[in-house]
Formats: C-alpha cells, structure tokens, sequence
C-alpha cells in the first residue's frame, strides 16, 4: 500500500467515525411536541435573562417568554451596568407585565464572569420550580418551556439544554455557527450520556439551560463555575457531580437565536470560549488533527487531482468517499435544522476557520486575555488591544 493510500485511509477513517456518530446521535437528539401535551399540570418557570447593553434585543426576549403556554411564567433580568437603553426598555416591561422583574444589581466581586454572577443573583431570587438561564437574542416559542418540561420529565433529568435553530446572516456565520450541531453530534456519545453520570459525557448549550432549582441549588449553583465563559459545559457537569442527570433534545422547533451579526462578531464570541469548551491541549490538538485530516484533507487532495488531471488511484476514491460522507452528513443537519445551503459549501473552510479560532482562544486563555462585552474571565476590566 502506497502512502498516498494510508494517508486517506486514516482521512477517510477520521471523516467516516465522527460522522457515523452524528448520524446515530441525529435519531436520539428527539424533538418533544407539547403541541398535543394535554396534561394537567402546569410547573411553574422563571426564565432568567442576564442583559448588558442589549437594548436591541431584550424586549423581544421577555415578550416571548411571557407569551409561554402550559406553564406558570415569570421572567427575571440581571442589567449588567448596561449603558443603552436597556435599563429604560426594561422598566417599561416591569411596569406593563407584574411578572416582570429586575434584580437589584450589586458590584461584580472578585473572581466572577458578569454573566454568572448575574445568573447566580437571577436564580437566587427566582421563584419558579424551574429556572431556564438563557440569552437576551434568544427567542421562545410559546411551547418552549413546556417542551423542555416535558423533556426533562421524559428522562427523568434535573436539567435539559438544547441548540437552538441558529438564524445567520453573513457567510462567516454560516460557515462556522451551524459548526455548534456539528461538533455537539458527531462528537458527544448520547448513548453514554444518558447511560452514566458522568460529567464529561455531558454538554449543554448556554443559550438554553432548563434546569430543576432545588437542583441548581444543590450543584451549587453558578458560584460552581463563577470565573467561566462557558457555563453550557459547566452547569450540566456541575448538576452531574450533585449525583443528578441532565439530558438533551432537540429544540430547533421552539427556540431560535440570532447569536452574532458578521464576521468580527463570530471571531470574538467563539474565542471567548472555545478551548474552555474543549478543557485542555491534548484535546485540542487531537481534534485538529481529527478535522484537518478527515474534513480538510480529503477537499484538497481531491482539488489538487481535478487540477491537474492524473489517474485516480485507491487514494482518490478514498478522498471523494471521505468528503461525500462529510458532505451528505451536513446535508443532513442543514434539513434537520434550518441551515443555510451555505453552510454546506463552506463546511471545509468553516472547520479550517473554527480550528483557527480554537487556537486562538487557547492563547487567549494561556495569557489571560479572554474577554467577552469588556470584561476578561475573572471579572476585572479587559486589558487594553495591541
């Protein structure tokens, strides 16, 4: 065997494996219809909103929430020192709607990302039996927190997150956003997940985190990860280690998000995060050889050998089967979740682009200067560019 032919073996192996995964997981990540739910009991939520400088988008937030069917609603916002006019739109809500209300906001302590110290305040002076920790730019459908209870009721869980149907605009977007279905199916063993307690064999979206609140209380609440950036991995292992289960379904129906507006957005938003996400090099440097060879590779090698016109050779059809693998699989997804065709197209420049990113969040986490909306992890002021 040639080394052309071994090189694509492992390719089409690193393209074959991920993707049999996400085909599998793509059957048991369920959608929960509460469309024809005509139980009679009505849990009672408090979606808690943390909002800095979100005046474009949070009115839109807490009228979605409040229009919720099947539940007992509240909604809850944490203003983080916002200077727009979020803190006017949200007193206009107060006073329409008594289910409306604004925690008082208290200095950031030390050691605490804004956006779990505003979860922590938010979930501590909840009220409902469940607490949905979600984003300004998120919007529910009226079934979504009913679908949630349902979920977690389904499995018996004390937690249950979801992606939601990822609306994007410029090509970045859709290059690398609808990536977040990628990397959560072809990756995350599902039969593991809901077979074990195991914290790693967790994941959760930050975007929607539905979880009971004796339950948040006893994992510790968001005090657990106060300095992260990444509470969707953190909260579902946090519920894991308090001896609790936590679950995924498939929202794409019930919630929808508009995560970032252009390519600048997209750069920073994933490098905030995306190596906390993956936990360590090692990772890292696996999963890069992972996509370079499986999803990277077997796109160039086919373009070198159109270009220039050779005999295909066992290397070529190993190549063409790795990238038709990836690309049927992405078809999949794109149906299943509402994707742009784009996404698609640019799925091997998007993967060449979140690869980028991931080491560039990796040097930011290395040399402290994660930060996301002014503020590195920790809390303090983020340092000054260049």
């Amino acid at each position: 065997m040639s080394w052309q032919t071994t090189l694509m073996s492992v390719a089409f192996a690193c393209s074959a494996l991920p993707a049999l995964l996400g085909a599998i997981n793509l059957r048991r990540y369920r959608v929960v219809d509460a469309g024809g739910d005509r139980g009679g009991e009505h849990p009672s939520v408090t979606v808690c909103i943390p909002a800095r400088n979100e005046a474009a988008n949070i009115e839109g937030c807490v009228r979605s929430a409040l229009a919720s069917t099947g539940v007992v609603v509240e909604v809850i916002v944490h203003d983080d020192a916002s200077t727009d006019e979020t803190p006017a739109i949200l007193a206009r809500l107060c006073e329409e709607d008594s289910r409306v209300r604004v925690v008082e906001r208290q200095s950031l302590p030390d050691g605490w990302n804004g956006k779990q110290w505003g979860c922590q305040r938010m979930g501590s002076a909840a009220t409902g039996d469940w607490l949905l920790f979600t984003d300004a730019d998120v919007r529910l459908a009226p079934s979504a927190l009913r679908s949630a209870w349902l979920a977690a009721r389904g499995g018996g869980s004390a937690l249950v997150s979801t992606v939601p149907r990822q609306e994007t605009g410029s090509w970045m977007e859709d290059a690398i956003i609808p990536l977040i279905h990628f990397v959560l199916l072809c990756y995350l063993p599902f039969g593991q997940m809901r077979s074990t307690l195991r914290p790693a064999a967790s994941a959760g979206c930050g975007q929607f985190l539905f979880v009971d609140r004796v339950a948040w209380r006893a994992a510790g609440g968001h005090e657990t990860f106060r300095a992260s950036m990444h509470d969707g991995i953190k909260l579902p292992r946090a519920v894991r280690r308090a001896g609790l289960r936590s679950d995924l379904f498939d929202g794409t129906p019930v919630v929808s998000c508009r995560m970032y507006h252009g390519a600048g957005a997209v750069w920073r938003g994933f490098a905030k995060n995306a190596f906390e996400g993956l936990g360590s090099f090692g990772l890292l440097i696996f999963i890069t050889g992972v996509h370079a060879l499986g999803q990277i590779l077997p796109v160039a090698w086919i373009a070198w050998a159109l270009l220039s016109a050779k005999p295909w050779s066992a290397a070529e059809w190993l190549a063409a089967s790795a990238m038709t693998i990836s690309i049927a699989l992405r078809i999949a997804f794109m149906l299943r979740f509402r994707q742009s065709w784009r996404a698609v197209l640019l799925h091997p420049i998007g993967i060449a682009l979140l690869t980028l990113i991931q080491w560039h969040s990796a040097w930011l986490h290395v040399t402290g200067r994660r930060s996301w909306k002014g503020r590195t992890s920790g809390g303090a002021a983020a340092p000054a560019a260049g």
